[in-house]
């Protein structure tokens, strides 16, 4: 029988949501999360399946019954031939790269977080960057998913295919996924090259260095013209290591990323006016640096200032008119922002729910200390980005309902014809998901 936790009170990463719920069950497998289901079904109550609570909507939130799938962690099986690895729900990403780079296998693309569980971040969408390469939803070939009367399905492209394909980006609004297979490749190293550029050179050549990197994003800094850019391209077979000295990752990643910029965030926080001085220097603060390292370790950094985050994706042509209309609010405004602004590209997919649904995307994220108020930015943001045809990241904070969102997403109703049929009574609904999906 699963651990039972009764009437406590949980909050997401950012402290964006919080909730009290009815009881916690961890259970220890696919058995005891049918069996909780079951349960909750029988005594009316809601259900909703956790990772590392790292989304910043509520879309993970419930007022009944917390599943956390901890225990269900993992690799099963790799298939070398088929290029596939078969993953428990609850693998944290990065326990998931340690493991197949154990067995000479890596994901093709990642976010830049690897706090979140592999179930979270396919069911929430998230994405790295890389003009040829998809989100990590797109990559799922098959999973098992536990549904609201307790039954476990397989799907696949073949098996339930409807099912399966609003599944791939479910927002837990479907059931509970247990066990996902999904596409690896041989490990590989990435040589990166991270260095300040102009705002205005760099956008001059915007498509020239998006088509000509296999990875590439940037981070424009408000109240400044400066951004800092990062590339990484993969590297021929037999290509040394050449990994950041410890110290550089230290003074870097550690101190200037996170204990300084969480020590300026304060600053900034009590005395505004600091801000503009403060991104000033920020902007310059990080210096170039090359290195190769194994994938995983080039994609992923460091995060341990807490922020929150609103990110839109847009047809990747508006990519430098939605920056400057930003750009352009922030100058005329009298809001202070202290985070750097996050763009990036994708490949176009076939998932339903994907930002990047049948069209090449660009991304621009923008972020907020936690201990700062909104204002008036991420409104400013939104109405911006909706002007732009944009679809909001479904982890990350926006307005949106579904009147708007089912004229952004072509394949909606197909989403919503499945989750009537699977869930008509919503037992793993929550008040996002009425908003976002409708009643």
């Amino acid at each position: 029988m699963a651990e039972i936790v009764r009437a406590v009170e949980w909050s997401n990463w950012a402290h964006t949501e919080s909730t009290r719920m009815a009881r916690i069950a961890t259970p220890r497998s696919e058995a005891e999360v049918a069996e909780e289901v079951q349960r909750a079904a029988a005594r009316g109550l809601r259900v909703k399946a956790v990772g590392a609570g790292h989304s910043f909507t509520g879309v993970a939130v419930t007022d009944g019954v917390q599943l956390r799938l901890g225990a269900l962690s993992g690799v099963t099986s790799i298939d070398a031939t088929r290029g596939e690895a078969t993953v428990h729900a609850g693998t944290p990403l990065h326990v998931l790269n340690d493991e197949l780079a154990q067995f000479g296998f890596a994901m093709p693309n990642l976010g830049d977080i690897d706090r979140q569980s592999l179930a979270g971040a396919t069911g929430t969408g998230t994405h790295g960057t890389g003009l040829r390469l998809t989100g990590l939803s797109a990559g799922i070939r098959a999973l098992r998913i536990v549904l609201a009367d307790g039954s476990v399905v397989d799907c696949s492209p073949t098996q339930d295919p409807e099912l399966f394909q609003a599944a791939r980006l479910g927002l837990g609004a479907l059931g509970i996924v247990t066990e996902l297979t999904i596409a690896v490749v041989p490990a590989f190293l990435l040589h990166a090259v991270e260095r300040p550029e102009p705002l205005f050179g760099l956008l001059d050549r915007l498509d020239e260095e998006i088509e000509g990197n296999d990875h590439f994003e940037f981070y424009w800094f408000p109240h400044t013209d400066r951004t800092m850019t990062k590339r990484n391209n993969r590297v021929p077979a037999g290509t040394p290591k050449q990994p950041l000295p410890a110290w550089r990752e230290r003074l870097d990643d550690d101190l200037l990323s996170n204990k300084l910029f969480e020590g300026l965030n304060r600053l900034a926080t009590r005395v505004p006016r600091t801000t503009r001085p403060i991104n000033a220097v920020a902007a310059r603060a990080l210096s170039e640096r090359q290195f190769t390292d194994v994938s995983h370790r080039v994609f992923v950094t460091a995060r341990d200032v807490r922020f929150m985050e609103s990110e839109w994706a847009f047809p990747r042509a508006a990519l430098a008119d939605v920056l400057l209309e930003l750009r352009e609010w922030v100058n005329t405004h009298d809001e202070l922002i202290t985070f750097p602004v996050e763009c990036r590209v994708a490949a176009p997919d076939d998932v339903w729910l994907s930002t990047a649904y049948d069209r090449e995307s660009a991304y621009i994220a923008i972020h907020r200390y936690h201990r700062q108020a909104r204002g008036a930015y991420f409104a400013a943001f939104e109405a911006i980005a909706t002007n732009h045809g944009g679809r909001p990241h479904w982890g990350k904070l926006h307005t949106r309902d579904a009147d708007y969102l089912k004229q952004v997403y072509p394949r909606f109703a197909d989403f919503v014809t499945v989750r009537d049929r699977v869930d008509p009574e919503r037992r793993f609904g929550n008040a996002y998901l009425e908003r976002v999906l409708g009643s």
